[in-house]
């Protein structure tokens, strides 16, 4: 099927930049439906709606801050769903147990196969509230463990697409 549709496209086309424009939306396309399927999945591992929370993610230079907030400040039952969620995956985190995030990005998500084969100890995770929400903190002094902080971070940015954010600012680095 590939084959058949480049041989259509290099017939039309000889231009550079038309097949770059053909190449890059139908990449855009691919997003949009894996970004789809990844809130279906998040829906039934997340107590809370997708569309009215946000993910935001602060890689810092010993691992880094996932946030989720309500979209909404005067849901509390949205607020509250978020911290519980949040609580309970900073015990499963601890024990190396990373199922959520693989039963909604996949097993392979990058970063993932790092962190549940972290040995005790070498990954801090630290749940804290926020005003609207939760954050988790994970933390190392490896520089591995980071690195793949880092690579989770930026794949859940890219499967959640507009409901992540990734935040830069220095006041979110802990």
């Amino acid at each position: 099927m590939i084959r058949a549709v480049w041989k259509i496209i290099r017939g039309c086309c000889r231009s550079p930049i038309v097949l770059l424009v053909l190449f890059s939306h139908l990449a855009s396309a691919e997003d949009t439906t894996r970004q789809a399927e990844i809130a279906r999945r998040g829906a039934q591992v997340m107590p809370f709606s997708l569309e009215k929370t946000q993910h935001q993610f602060t890689k810092t230079d010993s691992g880094g801050i996932q946030r989720v907030i309500s979209r909404a400040p005067l849901n509390k039952t949205e607020i509250n769903l978020i911290r519980q969620h949040l609580e309970q995956l900073a015990k499963e985190f601890k024990r190396g147990d990373f199922s959520g995030p693989e039963t909604i990005h996949g097993y392979a998500m990058p970063g993932l196969a790092t962190l549940r084969s972290a040995k005790p100890g070498t990954l801090n995770i630290t749940y804290s509230l926020e005003p609207l929400g939760a954050r988790l903190s994970l933390d190392s002094k490896d520089a591995v463990l980071i690195k793949a902080v880092h690579e989770w971070f930026d794949a859940q940015l890219h499967d959640h697409g507009h409901d992540a954010r990734e935040m830069h600012c220095p006041h979110h680095r802990p």
